[in-house]
């Protein structure tokens, strides 16, 4: 009888704290409400399942508990309840694999008019590289990586040459504009996340992967590492701005390109 209290209070116990816990997302700033929804729809599928089984656990221990001069049926085989849990098993899956299906279909398909920034992840912070006025990035290699040229582009390509190169500093993106991250790491495998944006995608080196999203709300975000990369991975942060797009041209018009950058190491190696 204890037994079966204390199940039934488990869930009582776990209903109430979802609901009043303090615990939740921060406020959305991206078109990925998709996730969040999807999430929900887990953790109703997933707490309808939880609380119906503890519950039939405690109803189990309370109906067929020990008594005196009575003994159990025993019953190896019951095919009509297997299909129906074989049934209500798949149903339930389904039902959680389906919206994440077409999330991931709506993920990796990016719009047409998507504007292109590369992420590059290493031990332990980020950088950036945005196309220039031909709006094409170069070609990098991590052969070419070097002090003076720490992203690896390759110097004999021209696309590369008017790269905006962002390095120790935020990222800024347009607002209400859709734009592709492109994810490189030129180490160990990292993630890029910024919890308000709910997307995020592993960094593998040696590939580039890439997720797309649409920034909704104007502010600056803290970008993580989601990914363990050793001993300093809680310090591999950055920062988003997000800011309409008068703002984000004077930003853009305030920074260098790869070209800039590699003449002025070249002046400052000659002194």
């Amino acid at each position: 009888m204890g037994i079966a209290v204390v199940l039934a209070l488990v869930v009582i116990g776990s209903v109430v704290f979802h609901f009043l816990s303090p615990w939740w997302w921060t406020p959305i700033a991206s078109n990925w409400r998709y996730i969040d929804d999807t999430m929900i729809i887990t953790f109703w599928i997933t707490g309808a399942v939880f609380t119906a089984v503890v519950l039939f656990m405690a109803y189990c221990v309370f109906r067929f508990r020990h008594r005196e001069g009575r003994r159990a049926a025993y019953e190896p085989e019951n095919k009509r309840l297997e299909w129906w849990l074989a049934i209500g098993t798949g149903i339930g899956v389904a039902a959680m694999l389906a919206p994440g299906l077409v999330v991931w279909h709506r993920f990796v398909t990016v719009p047409k008019d998507a504007s292109v920034v590369e992420v590059v992840g290493q031990q332990w912070q980020w950088a950036y590289r945005l196309p220039g006025a031909d709006g094409q990035l170069g070609a990098t290699d991590i052969a070419q990586v070097t002090p003076e040229n720490p992203l690896g582009i390759d110097p004999k390509d021209p696309h590369g040459q008017d790269d905006i190169v962002i390095q120790g500093d935020q990222l800024h993106l347009q607002l209400d504009k859709p734009v592709k991250l492109l994810l490189r790491s030129l180490d160990v495998v990292h993630d890029f996340y910024v919890p308000e944006f709910r997307a995020k995608m592993d960094m593998i080196p040696g590939t580039v992967t890439y997720y797309w999203l649409t920034p909704t709300r104007a502010g600056t975000f803290e970008a993580l590492c989601s990914e363990l990369c050793s001993t300093g991975h809680t310090f591999m942060r950055g920062g988003v701005v997000v800011e309409p797009e008068s703002q984000y041209r004077d930003w853009l018009q305030q920074q260098k390109t790869f070209a800039q950058l590699q003449s002025a190491a070249r002046t400052q190696a000659k002194n």
